[in-house]
């Protein structure tokens, strides 16, 4: 039916449909597991997020490889070492009972924060979140359900995001932009992944144990850590969730500007 010249430019042209097809399936499978992102060929090492604290209000260590990835993948630590503006950040599990006291204090000294919230939080106390809108607090994404994003796969993150922003967005009409990985934990593909998503990560430059109830009762302990380790540029990491912190708050914020420092909004960020 078919000279031998033509069976072989038919027989080419089926190998080719044939090849055709299986990379276009396999670019398809790969686009619905990273969903428009390179994530999926990143490195997924788990990076525990810690400080290496330096006298003299100095920046401290926060790692350089550490700091590098965050930053390439729009991720912040630290602001300016020549500007004397310093964030503060507030980290919201759940309501322990004192954020009504810490929103009265940056009330009456005119500090707006970021709130980063759980789903938990938002379901429990969508007062408190509304009155932190209200009065122009930023409301940062701490996760629908808390989970380490390096132990997920993207889909799981991306439900795990989205939820929690499109129940704000649905309740206050209020879109989150700033996202900060649950027990500060992330990895190069959880970083790049939350970016494509629109996020921008927010660690920190400044934090201290206060986050556990039985640690408590230390209000001069922690009053201390953040005095003596303030520094230009500092993101400031605190829990909502710390009776102490109630307490002290209001005497570190006019120590901290009275050492010449300025408090300013993440949306701010130099």
């Amino acid at each position: 039916m078919f000279d031998k010249k033509t069976k072989i430019c038919i027989a080419s042209v089926l190998v080719m449909m044939f090849v055709f097809c299986v990379i276009k399936t396999k670019d398809i499978d790969l686009f619905s597991n990273t969903i428009s992102t390179n994530a999926g060929s990143l490195s997924n090492k788990k990076i525990c997020w810690g400080i290496k604290r330096v006298p003299d209000h100095q920046q401290p260590d926060v790692g350089a490889e550490y700091k590098k990835i965050l930053e390439a993948h729009n991720g912040i630590c630290m602001g300016n070492s020549e500007s004397k503006k310093v964030y503060l950040t507030f980290d919201a599990g759940y309501e322990g009972g004192y954020t009504e006291k810490i929103l009265e204090v940056l009330k009456e000294n005119n500090v707006k924060a970021c709130f980063f919230i759980t789903g938990h939080y938002a379901n429990s106390r969508p007062d408190l979140v509304k009155r932190m809108i209200d009065e122009g607090h930023t409301i940062g994404n701490h996760t629908a359900n808390h989970k380490s994003m390096p132990e997920i796969s993207n889909d799981e993150i991306k439900e795990d995001v989205m939820k929690l922003h499109t129940a704000i967005y649905d309740k206050f009409g209020y879109e989150m932009k700033y996202i900060r990985p649950p027990k500060g934990e992330c990895s190069e593909r959880t970083l790049e992944f939350t970016n494509s998503l629109g996020y921008k990560t927010v660690m920190w430059s400044l934090a201290y144990d206060d986050w556990e109830e039985s640690k408590q009762g230390r209000e001069e302990y922690g009053k201390k850590k953040i005095l003596e380790n303030i520094h230009n540029g500092a993101i400031i990491l605190l829990h909502s969730t710390s009776k102490d912190n109630s307490n002290i708050l209001d005497s570190v914020i006019k120590e901290i500007r009275g050492m010449g420092y300025e408090f300013d909004s993440l949306d701010n960020f130099e």
